[in-house]
């Protein structure tokens, strides 16, 4: 039986419109000022529980009022833009229909975590990277979100009674990093190449295939 799903949000659940990238422009800022860039750096900004200033102060770039708010208005729009794809709704309404737990698991900047809570409204879990300090495909955060679900995950697809389904649109975070901890990861190519294109047909074949 089928107990929860889990999902990632950007590429996922929603996308961009409009692309402002305010956190690259920071960085920029930075690589201006000297500051050797890290590869680390964005992940380190995902598990910042604040806006673009705590950002700024932790990465140790100096950024006048003027350059702060040009980048605040950079993330209005981007947040702005953000759009749930159109079968994104219709899938977790099916699934919570048939008393399947939803939850969120998203690696996001502190500012992006309200939005992604205003779009997907009492959900069971939100495993928030800014909000818990830890990022996928650390195992903690699979762990964390079930907790938050109350499931136990099977360690082996079929044997347990119970499965936990994660799927989102990287198969490092979203297939592999939860199936090592028993959830069974399944990767969305809204391309078309890959098993999956769509949430809906998802969502159908996982009701048809719950007892």
């Amino acid at each position: 039986m089928i107990a929860a799903v889990i999902f990632d949000l950007f590429g996922t659940l929603v996308e961009i419109q409009n692309r402002q990238n305010p956190y690259r422009e920071l960085l920029r800022i930075g690589a201006q000022q000297g500051r050797a860039a890290s590869p680390s750096d964005l992940r380190s900004i995902m598990a910042i529980n604040g806006g673009l200033a705590e950002a700024a102060d932790f990465l140790e770039i100096q950024v006048s009022q003027a350059q702060l708010a040009n980048l605040q208005r950079c993330l209005d729009l981007e947040i702005q833009s953000i759009k749930p794809f159109d079968e994104a709704m219709p899938a977790i309404d099916l699934l919570r229909q048939c008393q399947i737990k939803i939850a969120l698991c998203s690696n996001l900047a502190g500012p992006y975590c309200s939005i992604a809570r205003k779009l997907f409204p009492d959900l069971d879990g939100y495993a928030l990277s800014a909000e818990l300090g830890l990022l996928k495909p650390d195992p903690a955060i699979y762990r964390s979100v079930c907790t938050m679900l109350d499931v136990i995950p099977g360690q082996v697809p079929g044997v347990s009674d119970t499965q936990v389904l994660m799927i989102g649109d990287s198969k490092r975070c979203d297939e592999h990093g939860p199936r090592a901890v028993g959830i069974l990861g399944h990767y969305l190519d809204r391309k078309g190449g890959g098993r999956i294109k769509d949430l809906l047909s998802f969502a159908q074949g996982i009701i048809s295939s719950n007892p």
